[in-house]
């Protein structure tokens, strides 16, 4: 059984629940209790910031999306879009005691070039990585933090 530890984000007050051996957690964007898991816990603190602290919508993000990836089905952690339907921000989750490796930016780099969003986010729960692709000039730079809502775009690239 996974016992919360505090993150390097801001605290909220989960709603946990114990039944047996079993820790869950209520997840209010999917209005649903959820087994707790590390990587749900750090999922469930970037939700709250990313809605109280930086302002972003909770009807506009997406937990868990489905995508195909050379004919295998995926699913991203988190995407979030603006108010246009366009996605403006995928997000990767680990466990607290996983490292944010090369992998895991490959990872994400994958899912990406399906989804082709200019926002990035990577976490553990403990580091935090952001980063911006400028699809049209073919770049992309890290960030010190991420953009509240709304970011300094207004539309993903063109496919």
């Amino acid at each position: 059984m996974f016992n919360p530890i505090p993150l390097n984000l801001p605290a909220y007050p989960a709603k946990i629940e114990r039944e047996g051996t079993k820790l869950f957690i209520f997840d209010e964007l999917r209005k649903k209790r959820l087994v707790l898991t590390p990587e749900e816990w750090v999922r469930q603190h970037w939700i709250q910031h990313l809605v109280k602290g930086k302002k972003y919508p909770k009807s506009l993000i997406q937990i868990e999306g489905g995508l195909k990836l050379h004919g295998m089905a995926r699913r991203s952690d988190l995407v979030v879009y603006d108010n246009l339907g366009n996605k403006i921000l995928l997000a990767e989750f680990k466990a607290p005691s996983v490292q944010i490796t090369e992998a895991v930016f490959e990872q994400i780099a994958r899912y990406n070039t399906v989804h082709r969003i200019p926002y990035l986010l990577v976490s553990n729960g403990m580091a935090h990585y952001y980063c911006r692709i400028h699809f049209q000039e073919g770049r992309f730079e890290f960030m010190a933090d991420l953009p509240d809502y709304p970011p300094d775009i207004l539309t993903a690239p063109p496919k």
